[in-house]
């Protein structure tokens, strides 16, 4: 393990010297990270037991994390208002892709409920900035299109979840018979979890001002309350059967819009921190799944990965923008560009456990498949397209996708970094 443990931090310095030439190439963090996990997989270097082990507790850890901190940034009144492309692609958009990818799938899951094939599409739905960043790094690239792209990767996961509790509860029901009742225990994760992370990041929020009001605190030490703030979200849904995750999802979403800015931690730790962790999460599920997952990639499971990815969402997407400025350039844009990442491996994480074994392989197998050919295509695109797109909508001045945008995120003062 020590060797293995030494061989990632080498890895890691080596990626951070390098990533700004990098970031002008094909080869993404995710792609890498994914890579080098696979490849200590076929060494004795970091035993996979203890990975698989370590890979819940790093993944639980980042979604309960980043979660709350993704939420915090976003400007609710800003997403009224500025924001049409990504409102109408998450509430629209998403329920699409779930609807159009549970067709998709139906023919590939007969063996199933047909909830099973609804579960497969909602646990493909949600998107990954990370695997297209030289898409939403690229200056050239008009703001108000990188900021619908980082709107809408950041908000759906924490809208997906939900739909995929709720799935999982149903397919749970359909192939277990024991007296569980899974429509009330899902009922109960969907509405008591949203209940306490509201109580938690509204009140939260105000202590927190009041403290800073009064300088009880400091720039460096709010940053660990902000995240004990998330583990509390999480810890106290969970004590009265609500879903912890969607709980950290909506205290960081109040929280943010309480505080309004005021705290330098939330962006950083998201671009610093969060970015390794991150990272972190993507060389475990290359070391402890992607063997495992690779060796059963079927046909079925590679027809669904890449329906999903060329059909569903472009379709999901194409629709949700009717009627909005976005161009039809754009809106192929859009539907190529969302990628599928952490979340799609996580969620399947969550609820392998909770289903029938036999389903919940397949679908954990499918999930990380998903991520893996999704960090390939996705990375291999995205310096090529983005560069066209940028050419592309340079020459039309007056094209809406030209327009300036309010920030999706709080100004932040150099008062308040500092």
């Amino acid at each position: 393990m020590t060797q293995g443990l030494l061989m990632l931090g080498m890895f890691t310095v080596g990626y951070t010297l390098l990533a700004k030439k990098l970031s002008d190439s094909m080869l993404t963090a995710p792609m890498l990270f994914l890579g080098f996990g696979l490849l200590m997989a076929q060494t004795s270097f970091m035993p996979l037991d203890d990975a698989e082990a370590l890979l819940h507790i790093v993944a639980e850890f980042a979604l309960i994390v980043l979660l709350f901190l993704d939420a915090a940034q976003i400007n609710l009144r800003s997403l009224r208002k500025n924001h049409e492309w990504p409102f109408r692609m998450l509430i629209i958009g998403l329920p699409l892709a779930v609807g159009i990818g549970t067709l998709a799938a139906l023919p590939f899951t007969t063996a199933y409920p047909v909830v099973v094939a609804a579960l497969v599409a909602a646990l493909l739905a949600p998107t990954d900035a990370a695997l297209g960043q030289a898409v939403v790094t690229n200056k050239k690239v008009p703001e108000r299109v990188r900021s619908a792209l980082t709107v809408e990767s950041g908000l759906n996961d924490g809208m997906a979840l939900p739909v995929v509790l709720l799935f999982a509860s149903l397919t749970a029901q359909m192939m277990h018979t024991d007296t569980t009742n899974w429509i009330l225990f899902g009922a109960k994760q969907l509405v008591f979890g949203p209940l306490v992370g509201a109580a938690i990041g509204v009140i939260g929020g105000k202590i927190f001002l009041l403290a800073k009001k009064h300088r009880m605190t400091t720039v460096q030490i709010e940053g660990i309350g902000a995240l004990a703030m998330a583990g509390s979200a999480y810890l106290a849904a969970g004590m009265i059967d609500g879903n912890g995750f969607i709980s950290a999802f909506v205290a960081g979403l109040l929280f943010g819009n309480v505080i309004k800015g005021h705290c330098g931690f939330i962006y950083e730790f998201t671009e610093g921190e969060g970015q390794m962790l991150t990272w972190g999460a993507f060389f475990l599920i290359g070391l402890a799944l992607m063997p495992n997952a690779i060796a059963h990639l079927s046909f079925e499971t590679l027809a669904i990965i890449l329906i999903s990815l060329f059909v569903v969402r472009p379709l999901a997407i194409w629709f949700s923008l009717m009627g909005t400025d976005a161009g039809p350039i754009t809106r192929i844009f859009f539907g190529w560009f969302g990628p599928r990442g952490l979340a799609t491996a996580l969620f399947a994480l969550l609820i392998v456990d909770e289903i029938d074994h036999e389903i919940g392989e397949k679908l954990l197998n499918l999930a990380v498949n998903a991520v893996w050919i999704s960090a390939i295509l996705h990375g291999v695109t995205a310096v090529p397209f983005a560069k066209w797109y940028a050419a592309h909508m340079a020459s039309k001045d007056k094209a809406a996708e030209m327009e300036d945008v309010q920030p999706m995120r709080p100004d932040v003062s150099k008062e308040v970094l500092t």
